[in-house]
């Protein structure tokens, strides 16, 4: 056991993220920043994930301003972390390594000390490139090993035991996270995350798999999970008795339930144990004296109710209750002793004392992320078709195995729960499983996010891509984002600078709108010192174009958002041709036509917002 313990601190990043759909303005992490400071946590994840996104779709805010301003005030006390995909950075595509490097030179220059990098996949393949950019510029190369778990495979039947059939092998063994993390060792690593994103890792697991790493690695080992199924603290408290070198946490009103384990308690643990943190827990109570009142604020903000918070508890002057002090005591023994019931238990006696959240008992039993979850319910929701969920679950192992067992990781997680959900929807409408399917399993089951952790049936890759052999996604082929000049701007162009074609390539829709309204706002504001121009009447409104189908309509299966419309007025199209691409709970959806004949009219345009059943095209 270490004597000292490195405290990586996510509460800027996956703690709002996970607790708060990613919605602190740059003003309420101003509060905070002051204090951070002073904490003087080994690193400070505040970048990566859904920030980027969510700081311009929600807040309108520019992602580079928000990791400038946050290392302008902490500066090199800690270091600043950004959560990456590998070969597709922040975004979802595969990118050149044009892309790549001048992501890592720009992110590194303004302040960025550690890109953790890791893959959907576990392709080692698909992190060199970061890897090697990160490390060139001066950044530190955390590669992180996803941590999943092999399907609960159903039973074979009494008939395919006749003909010999039997569940599959266990992929997701002790010797395979092992030997990714050496593989990702070799390309330059400077340090290795066990990457719970699921937090379904249990204590002798952690503790095992840590030993193996320390055993196995000369570089530092890190250790990162959720609570959301009731594992998370004590895996974290198994971990640090087991030699990890650096754990993920959250500040008190951040954490636990969804989020990472409470650095507090952590902090409990580590007294009791002699270990050293190297943290500042009085500026970490002013930390969270700001987060209470941003909690609340987001609460009403966000989610216009009031969330239960967690009893207040400051380890430096609030003494615990013999009882509760006993808790800790025992859950230390048991981990020790290796004895995972026993510290399961304390630490959830401890959590339910604090007001913490109940482990999420369906996650656990269905060893699935819950945000996975949550997309699967939101979509089953917005289809009022939520009746098939048990049956979507039960097609998950089936979907998995057949893509080549993806670790359930964004955004594989979200593609195999979407592809479930659709596979059920066929199943009750009659039709064939994967008539419905959407781009982004396509492009899995193609090749085109990497190799997978088994190979995929020849014969259904043809069924579902229409080749049999793999296509790795060709990055020779990428194209650029148009970058047009914007007459309302007074004719600039939409990005003008490397970071605004850089937020372009990885957030096309979201980076053309925030980035356009941007220009604009500087545009009209620079107009202000002229004259005035003689005002003239604005147009009276007019309403709504009405939908008038004088053919066969193809409508939206789904609610979602259009991406792309592939059609014109007066195309001839052919039966069960690609004319809409929809995009509903991140996945691309090819809409197509179940009549041959000419595009009549057109009813939505990219941007768009449709119901389920909404006209989208007109063919006659």
């Amino acid at each position: 056991m270490a004597k000292k313990l490195k405290i990586r601190d996510l509460t800027l990043r996956d703690g709002q993220q996970s607790s708060f759909a990613t919605r602190m303005s740059q003003a309420q992490i101003d509060r905070c920043l002051p204090f951070y400071k002073d904490a003087k946590f080994y690193a400070m994840e505040v970048w990566g994930g859904a920030v980027p996104d969510s700081v311009m779709r929600y807040l309108n805010e520019n992602p580079w301003t928000r990791l400038e301003t946050i290392h302008k005030a902490v500066g090199d006390v800690s270091k600043l972390t950004a959560l990456s995909r590998g070969r597709n950075l922040f975004g979802y595509a595969p990118y050149t390594d044009e892309i790549i490097d001048g992501f890592c030179r720009n992110a590194i220059e303004s302040g960025l000390g550690i890109m953790r990098i890791f893959d959907a996949l576990n392709d080692v393949d698909n992190v060199k490139s970061t890897i090697k950019y990160v490390k060139q510029y001066g950044g530190i190369a955390d590669c992180a090993v996803c941590y999943t778990v092999d399907p609960k495979y159903p039973e074979p039947g009494f008939l395919a035991r006749l003909m010999g059939k039997k569940k599959p092998q266990p992929v997701f063994t002790d010797a395979y996270f092992v030997d990714k993390a050496k593989q990702m060792a070799a390309l330059g690593a400077d340090m290795i995350t066990i990457k719970d994103m699921s937090g379904l890792i249990p204590p002798r697991r952690v503790a095992t798999l840590v030993k193996l790493l320390k055993q196995n690695l000369s570089i530092p080992v890190d250790f990162h999970t959720h609570c959301t199924p009731g594992y998370g603290l004590a895996s974290v408290l198994s971990a640090i008795v087991a030699g990890v070198d650096v754990v993920d946490t959250n500040c008190w009103y951040f954490a636990e339930g969804t989020g990472a384990p409470a650095l507090e308690l952590v902090y409990v643990f580590c007294k009791k144990l002699g270990i050293d943190l190297g943290v500042n827990m009085e500026a970490v109570a002013k930390i969270n004296a700001e987060l209470r009142e941003i909690r609340k604020e987001l609460n009403k903000s966000v989610f216009n109710t009031e969330k239960p918070e967690p009893k207040p508890f400051n380890p430096l002057t609030d003494k615990l209750p013999a009882d509760i002090d006993a808790l800790f005591d025992a859950a230390i023994e048991a981990a020790k002793k290796d004895d995972e019931e026993g510290v399961i238990a304390a630490c959830r006696k401890i959590e339910a004392y604090f007001g913490f959240p109940a482990p999420n008992e369906l996650v656990q039993k269905a060893e699935i992320p819950g945000g996975m979850y949550s997309n699967m319910v939101a979509q089953l929701q917005q289809l009022k078709a939520e009746e098939i969920l048990p049956r979507a679950m039960e097609l998950i192992p089936t979907v998995r195995l057949a893509a080549g067992l993806p670790p359930l990781v964004t955004p594989t997680s979200q593609i195999v729960g979407a592809q479930a959900v659709n596979c059920a929807l066929d199943e009750k409408a009659g039709r064939p499983m994967y008539t419905n399917k959407s781009a982004q399993f396509v492009g899995l089951v193609k090749g085109e996010y990497g190799k997978t952790p088994v190979q995929i049936d020849p014969e259904f890759r043809f069924k579902i891509c229409g080749v049999r052999e793999e296509q790795p996604y060709d990055t020779s082929k990428y194209t650029m984002q148009p970058n047009p000049e914007l007459p309302e701007a007074g004719g600039v162009k939409l990005a003008e600078t490397e970071k605004e074609v850089l937020l372009l390539e990885l957030f096309p829709l979201v980076a053309k709108k925030f980035l356009t309204e941007q220009k604009v706002k500087a545009f009209e504001a620079a107009k202000t010192a002229k004259p005035a121009e003689p005002e003239v009447a604005a147009a009276a409104p007019q309403p709504a174009a009405q939908t008038t189908v004088s053919g066969n309509p193809v409508t939206a299966p789904l609610p979602g958002r259009i991406l792309e419309v592939l059609v014109k007025v007066g195309d001839k199209v052919a039966e069960g041709q690609d004319i809409v691409v929809l995009e509903a709970m991140k996945m691309e959806n090819s809409i197509t036509t179940e009549y041959a004949g000419e595009v009549k009219a057109i009813f939505v345009q990219p941007g768009d917002t449709v119901p389920t059943d909404a006209v989208l095209v007109d063919v006659a």
